[in-house]
């Protein structure tokens, strides 16, 4: 077998600029791969981290069929105080769990003592908020950040605020009915200005839970969804398949299920997005596979076809088929290799170079981000097995033609 390697090492540099010309190409297409793969990931993370992170958490515990009527944001399908207990037992076990946040959502007529519009609320604990969504207040554009707010106070929606000519320090009025069908009304102050990246127009504003439960005279523990946040993103099936052993299997009176879990991706349309961004890598690797297999059985077939005598002559002195064959995938495999490594080089050497750089651009509201462009080993070491094995199975056919050719006729051949 050594010796299999250094005759094909041999030929390879007897055709050196052949050989050089079919690594470049496919260094190219590792290098192409490689960092499409760091880039496009690290962009999908950031986007992720920003949805996540600013206001959805990773997974969301509702009613079972709350998240089918959210449109309406029904007050009758919150989660009752026994309900909530069964939750809280159920995180405390979970030790990938950060952090949770309970949230009561409705919706309000908005009154500046002028005009009036409609309003979608989220009321919450700012505490356990800004633990479960940390990045929530890069998304207060004017006002104050730090507390997130207080009762009394109000965050607004960008949208809103300048439709209705509404600044940080105005008074405002909210009316809401409650699952009673009573109308109830409360005065705030409008403590900031939030961006509008969420809600349906971007009309999402945020008020204190304390408030929430004054306005629509709900006594006693009662939350529309718990948004919870992990300490790793990459725990969230683990993590959403236990909750939903724990949770899934509890049935009411009726014998109906109680809870309704979902991670991020179930409620985010952005998933879609993130889909398209793993459904482009997987067509650039296709690319790469067909620029190695045409790359590689190009020079194979051109080796095979000037070295036909060659093959007569090795084969008249006793050389097995076998050997034969041998020889000319080892060739096709080098080749792999040789191009996989400076590729993965190149590759490597490029993502450090950038990130040294600090890459950054927007998004929305959000202004100077940093593209962290990383790649794990176990994405390098599939792409080179990859490349590899294509090599070795492209070296295949013309290797099989070479191995099975008449010596007699292939000595004869001019």
């Amino acid at each position: 077998m050594g010796n299999i390697f250094k005759l094909a090492a041999r030929n390879l540099m007897r055709y050196k600029r052949r050989t050089m010309l079919t690594s470049m190409l496919i260094t190219l297409g590792v290098v192409a791969v490689l960092l499409f793969v760091s880039i496009s990931g690290s962009f999908k993370s950031l986007m992720i981290g920003q949805i996540t992170d600013s206001m959805l958490g990773h997974i969301q515990i509702h009613k079972k069929g709350y998240l089918a009527s959210i449109d309406s944001l029904p007050l009758n399908r919150n989660l009752t105080e026994q309900q909530v207990k069964k939750v809280i037992e159920a995180l405390a076990g979970e030790p990938d769990v950060e952090a949770y946040s309970m949230r009561i959502r409705l919706g309000a007529m908005f009154s500046n003592f002028t005009e009036t519009t409609n309003v979608r609320l989220n009321a919450v604990v700012p505490k356990d908020e800004e633990a479960t969504a940390p990045l929530l207040p890069n998304r207060i554009i004017e006002g104050e950040k730090d507390g997130l707010l207080n009762p009394g106070e109000i965050l607004i929606p960008e949208l809103i605020a300048k439709g209705m000519k509404v600044k940080v320090g105005d008074g405002i009025v909210l009316v809401a009915n409650n699952k009673d069908g009573s109308v109830n009304g409360q005065t705030f102050m409008v403590r900031g200005i939030l961006e509008g990246i969420s809600g349906p127009g971007g009309r999402d504003g945020m008020i204190h839970i304390e408030d929430a439960k004054s306005l629509l005279r709900i006594n006693g523990v009662e939350v529309s969804e718990i948004a919870i946040r992990l300490n790793d993103i990459d725990r969230l099936d683990s993590v959403f398949a236990s909750l939903q052993n724990k949770l899934g299997g509890l049935k009411n009176q009726q014998g109906q299920p109680v809870f309704e879990i979902h991670t991020w991706e179930s409620i985010s349309p952005f998933f879609n997005i993130a889909e398209m961004i793993d459904l482009m890598t997987f067509f650039i690797k296709i690319m790469l596979v067909a620029i190695v297999l045409v790359s590689i059985m190009n020079v194979m077939i051109m080796a095979v076809f000037e070295r036909i005598n060659e093959i007569g002559t090795i084969s008249a002195i006793g050389t097995l088929p076998g050997k034969i064959l041998g020889l000319f995938v080892v060739e096709g495999f080098l080749m792999g290799v040789l191009g996989t490594a400076l590729g993965t080089v190149i590759s490597l050497v490029t993502i450090a170079i950038m990130n040294v750089t600090q890459i950054s651009f927007d998004f929305g509201r959000q202004t100077g981000l940093l593209l962290s462009p990383t790649i794990g080993v176990a994405d390098v070491v599939t792409i080179v097995a990859i490349v590899i094995a294509i090599a070795v199975l492209a070296s295949l056919q013309p290797a099989w033609k070479a191995s099975k050719m008449d010596p007699i006729t292939a000595l004869k051949h001019v």
